[in-house]
């Protein structure tokens, strides 16, 4: 049974410690994340970023606390439940981390083959439209070889979207792109985000994107193992009371002059 909370945020971290093989990297990590915003998770490298992302998608238990969706407390559910609330997240991996052997529509075909009763036709043009949505229209064809790192990430956020989700989240999504093709990613992200509705967490240390698109960050550190600062990028860099916030936010004045397109 579904116990989402109707006003309940896209996500409540609460108390979460995270770590592998009995080493905790995080402690006491709370937060929450409001539906429709885009929020970034920042910090050094180091400093569990990735960790934290990879508890938040399911694919590590924490050692304590708890991650809610929409109200609904994904780390008690019975393991049916989970693989239904999974159903609402969709993942954009380092890398677009798509299969190589595979063409982009069968790519973006894949968890619509596994979730889903629809038959071929259904989930070939439904992964047509996700393909078109992130401007890869008449490239159903091409193998992840063929095309380039751009347009990679664009199609491994075309198979995020494949089951419709209401969170997306984003692993560094700027990573090995060029400064105008990851402003070109930037603007996407939010279209998608005003045009479905979708909540964005992103996992990046890009001053960039995220001065550019960020609503709210958290920042992450390596040597406290938890969060050291949580708001709005445009004032944590000048009003943190923290040196750290302030040293890793304004390492590049010339990121906070850019602007995402209207």
């Amino acid at each position: 049974m579904n116990t989402a909370d109707l006003n309940a945020p896209a996500i409540d971290v609460s108390g979460l410690e995270c770590g592998y093989d009995g080493n905790v990297l995080l402690k006491n990590v709370s937060f929450q994340v409001k539906r429709g915003e885009i929020f970034f998770i920042i910090g050094g490298s180091g400093c569990g970023k990735s960790t934290l992302l990879r508890h938040l998608v399911g694919l590590n238990m924490p050692t304590a606390g708890a991650v809610k969706f929409f109200g609904e407390c994904f780390n008690s559910a019975t393991g049916e439940r989970q693989r239904e609330m999974l159903k609402r997240i969709g993942v954009l991996y380092q890398g677009g981390a798509l299969w190589s052997s595979l063409n982009l529509l069968e790519n973006v075909m894949l968890p619509l083959e596994e979730y889903t009763p629809l038959n071929a036709a259904e989930r070939a043009e439904l992964a047509c439209m996700k393909l078109t949505q992130v401007g890869l229209s008449g490239y159903d064809g091409y193998y992840p070889a063929e095309i380039s790192g751009g347009m990679r990430k664009r199609a491994g956020l075309a198979r995020a979207l494949a089951l419709d989700p209401t969170i997306v989240f984003f692993d560094e999504p700027s990573a090995g792109l060029d400064p105008l093709t990851s402003r070109r990613l930037d603007e996407l992200i939010v279209n998608l985000r005003d045009l479905l509705g979708m909540t964005c967490v992103v996992v990046s240390h890009e001053l960039a994107s995220i001065f550019a698109i960020a609503d709210r960050v958290v920042m992450l550190d390596k040597q406290q193992k938890g969060i050291i600062a949580e708001g709005d990028p445009r004032v944590l860099v000048t009003d943190s009371k923290d040196v750290r916030v302030r040293e890793f936010l304004g390492r590049g004045e010339d990121a906070r002059q850019k602007e995402p397109s209207p």
